[in-house]
């Protein structure tokens, strides 16, 4: 008697229909000529502004992950499908979902290697298990800097950062945008005026 194999069953299906994933982008070569136009340009700014690229790994530890809150219900699992044994280590490792999570896991693996204060900036995928809907996807590049010191964070750093935002969204010619800046430091400091 004949076992029918997996290729056999795909056969025997039919043609399998090309259809798109709802939420993970897919661009004409065009279209991805202006992204990496634009990637190019921020990443110049960045690095203008001195900070360096890292990069991490698509996966962590699903636990690091999990640490971080609600975000973190939207997290992709890692299972390997043809598992042969019963070692379930992939089951603990999820794509990332920001860049955050990773960057602090980072810092704190290479903190003897690092010089503080550290300014990086990561351009990378990041997937989040949402459900997809106009302007957002689940799977996405994501471009972030952020600076990191031991003690303190100079105060000149927090108007660094809106400038280097300002420049390159001013550079990429976008339509109408706006910056608001928020600092609970400000809404403290009205709320106790009033006591």
């Amino acid at each position: 008697m004949r076992r029918d194999t997996p290729d056999d069953e795909r056969r025997a299906a039919g043609p399998t229909r090309p259809a798109p994933i709802s939420g993970f982008p897919e661009w004409t070569p065009e279209v991805r000529l202006v992204e990496l136009h634009w990637l190019d340009r921020i990443r110049r700014t960045f690095e203008r502004y001195g900070f360096c690229s890292i990069e991490t790994p698509s996966v962590e530890a699903l636990n690091v992950l999990m640490a971080k809150g609600e975000t973190s219900q939207e997290v992709y699992t890692l299972r390997r499908l043809q598992a042969d044994s019963t070692d379930d280590s992939d089951a603990r490792l999820g794509l990332h979902f920001d860049l955050t999570v990773p960057f602090a896991r980072y810092v704190a693996q290479h903190f003897a290697e690092l010089v503080f204060p550290f300014k990086r900036y990561q351009i990378q995928r990041v997937w989040r298990g949402e459900r997809p809907q106009e302007g957002r996807y689940r799977e996405f590049t994501q471009c972030d800097i952020d600076v990191i010191n031991v003690d303190q964070v100079a105060l000149h750093f927090d108007a660094e950062l809106p400038r280097i935002i300002h420049e390159i969204l001013s550079d990429l010619a976008l339509p109408a945008w706006s910056l608001n800046i928020s600092n609970r430091k400000v809404l403290q400091g009205f709320y106790e005026g009033l006591v």
